[in-house]
């Protein structure tokens, strides 16, 4: 859901129930939300250094998720994407779109699940198409095999197959390392906080 100040989105997850992403973030705007936002669950996401975002929290929010940063990066050609999404041996990717929605799978021969992530394209406008990754990640067990590149490479050929020219993420400082490989640029620090526990200190 848009606003003025950027985006609430329902992510549905566990400790991760929704999501509001600042794009201008200031004290009093950050003041309001984390103040009506009482219910755990409830992330927040803003461009500015943890040391800018702590002060202007309400009590019972905390930072969270560690350090992140905004990465973008222009999207390829369909032509050029498909060349990413060659699975490795014993890996078999599938994508699909649903609501606006595109995910890619990565299971292994018999099943398992490897790799995961997904893609959302905005609605055109009169700047550029852009598309935002989320939620991209891989089983510990099958790391360091090229899965996060070729869910990125199924990603990124999906969306540019809608007309998206350019993509946005929000990386951690390992996703980063990634991302830089694959010509995303850092373009602002990406903070975290959290109403209630952070699930992943549980």
């Amino acid at each position: 859901m848009p606003h003025d100040w950027g985006f609430t989105i329902d992510v549905g997850l566990h400790g991760h129930v929704m999501r509001h992403v600042l794009h201008s973030a200031d004290e009093a705007t950050v003041r309001k939300l984390t103040e009506h936002a009482t219910a755990p669950g409830v992330w927040l996401k803003a461009f500015v250094p943890p040391e800018t975002l702590e002060p202007w929290l309400a009590p019972g929010w905390h930072l969270a998720g560690g350090p992140g940063y905004l990465m973008s990066a222009p999207l390829p050609t369909a032509h050029t994407g498909r060349a990413l999404t060659d699975a490795p041996d014993g890996y078999r990717l599938d994508t699909w779109t649903r609501a606006g929605v595109t995910r890619a799978l990565v299971r292994t021969a018999n099943g398992a699940f490897a790799a995961r992530g997904q893609i959302a394209v905005t609605d055109p406008g009169p700047g550029p198409v852009v598309a935002v990754v989320d939620q991209v990640e891989t089983d510990t067990a099958h790391q360091r095999r090229g899965l996060g590149r070729l869910v990125m490479g199924g990603l990124t050929a999906a969306a540019a197959g809608q007309g998206a020219t350019a993509g946005v993420l929000g990386a951690t400082p390992e996703g980063r390392a990634l991302y830089e490989t694959m010509g995303w640029r850092t373009v602002a620090p990406l903070t975290g906080a959290l109403r209630g526990p952070d699930p992943s200190e549980a």
